[in-house]
């Protein structure tokens, strides 16, 4: 395993940075009339740069390094701004949705850097540039007592959707980084879009180690439900069939990149284990976060309910509180069209709940008061005869989505 963060160089804090930091803020308005992003599912992209082999852009320093979770190599790819190096900084760790890789978050780890933070992302065990867990395929020979070392043929179980390993591996990237010399431990902060929208609500809920959160098209509830699937009860049964038949080895794992079954043209990338994705509900711990939380949403999230997911958990969030509803996009548009406008209020977040007092923000910061925003806007008008696709209320969902009702 390589050592921890590489040496970084001493040098000067935060508050000596700041004036620079200040001037590298340079984020695209988000009224501006710039060319907007292809909406894309960034499970899809390939192609991208291994960690060891990404080059940042002018400005940002950048390293890889390795954290274990659980006895799996997890990589973690680190973004600042160079003239900050060797200080102390406020830290967002993030992480990807559902069947994507932490390559595909680096424009926005760049932003964030830009804007005075220490950003972490890592892969999930499987993913990416991580290590995955080893099964035992061959006979074991045995050499020595029980605990100790022997040979075996071995599979590397990869590119699957396992929120509880997931959410183990959360929790280990934060344990990670407070060990971090230019993190500081007392101002981390989680960014989560997706199926990780829902881990970050999740993590806050029983580590007080993150003090703020931004939760983007979350996806908080696993659970089956009508209307989104005719037959819950069935979903559920095939479910407990698939764990039964791997649990007594009659089945391995889903094979690499596997779809998931549902009504998207293929199925999201990546299948989950037998019954373990319904059992997946941090909608119904958010009562628990009483860190300052942000929802980004989509106005047409098309893949699930945004009543049951994220607007329930922004509702139920007993900190500070904000919800940010953007207009007249999908999912995928968060990733895409309104990618700017999504890590700007991310940024405005963190600025106002992360950082120091006196630390520049992109915009003046008013620290009086706990916020406590609306979690439940009206929904969208009837429109005619308009697709009920992009409803926001999930009529594209996953076989794994929504809520028992």
């Amino acid at each position: 395993m390589k050592s921890g963060l590489l040496p970084w160089v001493c040098g000067a804090a935060f508050a000596v940075a700041s004036a620079a930091l200040a001037q590298t803020i340079s984020l695209q308005d988000p009224g501006s009339s710039a060319p907007k992003a292809q909406d894309v599912d960034p499970a899809t992209l390939q192609g991208l740069p291994a960690a060891r082999d990404y080059r940042p852009p002018e400005g940002i320093g950048f390293k890889a390094t390795d954290l274990l979770s659980e006895n799996v190599r997890l990589t973690a790819q680190w973004f600042y701004a160079t003239e900050a190096e060797g200080g102390k900084l406020p830290t967002v760790i993030m992480a990807p949705g559902w069947g994507a890789t932490a390559a595909t978050l680096r424009e926005d780890a760049v932003d964030l850097a830009r804007a005075g933070y220490l950003v972490m992302l890592f892969d999930f065990r499987g993913w990416g540039d991580s290590d995955g867990r080893l099964a035992l395929t061959g006979a074991r020979a045995a050499a020595g007592g029980a605990g100790g070392t022997f040979t075996s043929e071995v599979r590397e179980l990869r590119r699957y959707v396992d929120p509880g390993e997931q959410s183990e591996d959360w929790f280990n990237a934060i344990s990670y980084a407070a060990t971090q010399p230019m993190v500081e431990a007392g101002r981390i902060g989680l960014r989560g879009a997706d199926l990780s929208g829902g881990h970050v609500v999740h993590a806050a809920a029983h580590d007080l180690r993150v003090k703020a959160l931004v939760s983007q098209v979350t996806w908080a509830d696993l659970r089956p439900s009508k209307p989104y699937q005719p037959d819950p009860a069935r979903v559920i049964a095939e479910g407990d069939a698939a764990a039964s038949r791997i649990a007594s080895g009659q089945a391995p794992y889903p094979a690499e990149r596997m779809r998931a079954p549902g009504a998207l043209e293929d199925g999201l990338v990546g299948a989950p284990v037998g019954n373990k994705a319904p059992r997946w509900t941090p909608v119904d711990e958010a009562d628990g976060v009483t860190q300052p939380a942000l929802f980004v949403l989509a106005e047409k999230e098309e893949l699930f309910s945004n009543v049951f997911n994220g607007q329930m958990a922004c509702e139920r969030v007993t900190g500070p509180r904000k919800m940010v509803m953007l207009p007249k996009i999908t999912h995928y548009g968060v990733y895409g069209a309104e990618r700017t406008r999504a890590i700007t209020a991310a940024i405005d977040w963190f600025d106002r709940y992360l950082k120091p007092p006196g630390a520049p923000t992109r915009v003046p910061v008013n620290r009086k008061g706990p916020e406590r925003g609306a979690c439940n806007p009206p929904p969208l008008p009837p429109a005619g005869e308009e697709p009920k696709d992009g409803s926001g209320q999930g009529h594209k969902a996953q076989a794994t989505s929504g809520r028992f009702n």
